[in-house]
């Protein structure tokens, strides 16, 4: 730490009890100077030879034939004013980084200027504070402390400008110029006491550009925003190393922040996060995922402004591809639900428009977009989303309070982003079913309507044809399209004709076949398989065969004589293992339950199947594996 010297008398000040201080000296004392509850008995010579103030005070004590004087308002209180009258009695007074500025106010209330005298204490202290504290990184640190229980005096007297401009500058020197001295709390390696000039090289260059992040949480927050502030805009430190200040600040300055409690006084803690939101870098990218979630947890918390809140939602949305489910399983702060899913619908909204936004700002010069617009979201990041909306839906579906609708609207948010398989949707359609046993057959609909049956992979048939909390239409298309699977990687593109009740039951009468790759475990619901994980599933579901296409197999085997036995032996196991059988069981059990309604037909009355009866005789070799 910085000092300086003042004077060269010995000190002869002495203590009367706590509130009188006097001068040991043969002179007897002339004037009592009142400074708040301390008096404080000196001789009138040396304090108007240095001070204009006393000069006036004590014409006017003389005039009213007091010698008291009373200067309770002097910034920097009793210690303060003993520095300046030490200096005045031409006593030995050290100066540093502490005391500098309350010395530095009070001098200027008395008016210790250079028209008094050559040399004055303010003088003395303007040279001390430029030629070395502020060439200090610590010392400005602490300068810059000091100055907040002396405002508007240290602010006047351009004290706390000076003192962040310091730090800000320092802060923004280039790394190789940075010496470790300079850092405040780190310690010297051993290495790093030598003078060997290959060491000293190596050692500037392990300077990380994040050197300074840790002192300046020593700042108050006022303070600190100010000095984030000047450093932004000298423009030399990069948006990462902002964003970890930022959040370095907030895990010191914020107990159980990292651990998503809050603790101590939520005004103050309110006032930290929304101006740390404030300062956060313009550029997304800056700013890490996690940090930003636990602003937005914090926030919630906290209950900040709305305005902080959608900011942090809009930042977080912009950069969701990057986020696990357990990021957004932030609990409901109040009601019967579980999770927040509202706060998880608006960041998936935010990254549904950030892809317009891209679409809309391609027609701005491309170094306007650089700055203003995010980047396009490629198709991998929207299939992360989907995959990841996928997984929440399967965890919030556990809550027996979530409504149906605001299921059902996350999901249909990512329908249209690509997905390798829909096992993941299904699954979480699945538990929705599992915990909410009581929703209606069109809620039921409603729900299954979010799933391409197409794009289930082989395991996910397997479990679905045995699920009975699906609707009978929903399992024959399950069975369908796992049947063009078999049937397209036997027999190449080929289609069975099908009766006019099944092809009712399939989406927009398509009999296009699903992807022909599968998952072959059920810990791995999105992953996609291999042509040997189609051959390899069990029972009728590798072979499944729709009643009249062994016809258009026995067709096109005449017409294509050249196919190998290997061919014609899988053609002959679909045909036995799978007929009109199965689907002639589905038909008379629901027309003896009477679930087959002219309403839903589309060339008969009995043309289609509308719901699962779980009373069902053929639903009843059916089972949840779930």
């Amino acid at each position: 730490m910085k000092f300086m010297k003042l004077g060269s008398k010995p000190d002869s000040f002495q203590n009367d009890g706590d509130n009188i201080r006097y001068v040991a000296t043969e002179l007897a004392t002339d004037i009592v100077i009142n400074v708040g509850d301390v008096k404080f008995y000196l001789h009138k010579f040396p304090l108007l030879s240095k001070s204009a103030r006393f000069q006036k005070l004590v014409t006017d004590t003389n005039e009213e034939n007091n010698d008291e004087v009373h200067i309770h308002d002097i910034p920097g209180g009793p210690a303060a004013f003993e520095i300046c009258a030490k200096f005045c009695y031409g006593m030995t007074v050290t100066l540093n980084a502490y005391n500098v500025v309350a010395a530095r106010c009070a001098a200027e209330y008395l008016e210790m200027y250079e028209t008094v005298e050559k040399g004055n204490l303010i003088y003395k202290i303007e040279v001390f504070l430029n030629s070395s504290i502020f060439r200090s990184w610590k010392d400005s640190i602490i300068v810059l402390q000091t100055t907040k229980s002396l405002l508007p005096w240290s602010e006047e007297l351009k004290v706390v400008s000076h003192g962040l401009d310091s730090i800000a500058s320092k802060a923004s020197i280039d790394t190789s110029k940075v010496e470790w001295s300079y850092t405040y709390n780190r310690k010297k390696l051993p290495s790093e006491n030598g003078n060997d000039p290959h060491l000293n090289s190596l050692r500037k260059q392990l300077v990380p550009k994040d050197w300074w992040v840790e002192d300046l949480c020593e700042l108050q927050l006022d303070l600190y925003e100010r000095v984030i502030t000047t450093i932004i805009t000298k423009g030399n430190v990069s948006g990462f190393v902002i964003g970890e200040a930022l959040n370095a600040y907030a895990s010191r300055r914020m107990p159980g922040f990292n651990k998503g409690v809050i603790q101590g006084d939520v005004v103050k803690n309110r006032l930290l996060l929304e101006t740390i939101v404030r300062l956060l870098p313009m550029d997304m990218g800056c700013v890490s995922f996690s940090f930003m979630l636990k602003l937005l947890r914090t926030a919630i918390l906290l209950q900040c402004e709305e305005l902080v809140r959608s900011e942090l939602m809009r930042r977080i949305g912009q950069c969701l591809e990057e986020a696990k489910v357990a990021d957004l399983l932030i609990n409901a702060p109040v009601g019967e639900a579980v999770f927040d899913v509202d706060t998880v619908q608006r960041l998936v909204e935010e990254f549904v428009a950030r892809e317009q936004h891209a679409q809309t700002d391609s027609l701005l010069e491309d170094e306007l977009q650089e700055i203003r617009s995010p980047r396009i979201v490629s198709d991998p990041s929207k299939a992360k989303v989907a995959k990841l909306v996928d997984g929440y839906l399967a965890e919030i579906a556990r809550d027996p309070n979530l409504p149906l609708s605001k299921f059902v609207n996350l999901a249909e948010l990512v329908s249209s982003f690509p997905r390798a398989s829909h096992d993941g949707l299904y699954r979480a359609i699945d538990m929705y079913l599992k915990e909410h046993p009581g929703i209606s057959k069109s809620e039921r609909k409603r729900i299954c309507r979010l799933m391409n049956c197409r794009k289930l992979s082989a395991e996910a048939c397997m479990h679905a044809v045995q699920n009975e909390r699906l609707p009978m239409r929903v399992v024959v298309q399950v069975l369908f399209f796992e049947q063009m699977r078999a049937t397209t990687s036997f027999e190449g593109n080929s289609t069975p004709d099908l009766h006019g009740s099944i092809r009712a039951l399939l989406p927009g009468g398509s009999h296009g076949s699903s992807r022909s790759t599968t998952t072959n475990t059920e810990e791995d619901w999105d992953a996609v398989g291999t042509m040997e994980d189609i051959k390899s599933l069990k029972g009728e579901l590798a072979t499944l065969k729709l009643s009249g296409g062994s016809s258009g197999v026995s067709s096109r085997n005449s017409n294509d004589g050249g196919k190998g036995n290997t061919e014609k032996v899988a053609a002959s196991k679909m045909k036995n293992l799978m007929s009109k059988k199965i689907f002639s069981k589905i038909w008379s059990s629901k027309e003896r339950s009477g679930e087959l309604t002219s309403s839903d037909t589309s060339e008969s009355p009995a043309s289609t199947v509308v719901e699962e009866t779980k009373s069902t005789p053929s639903r009843s070799r059916r089972h949840s594996v779930s």
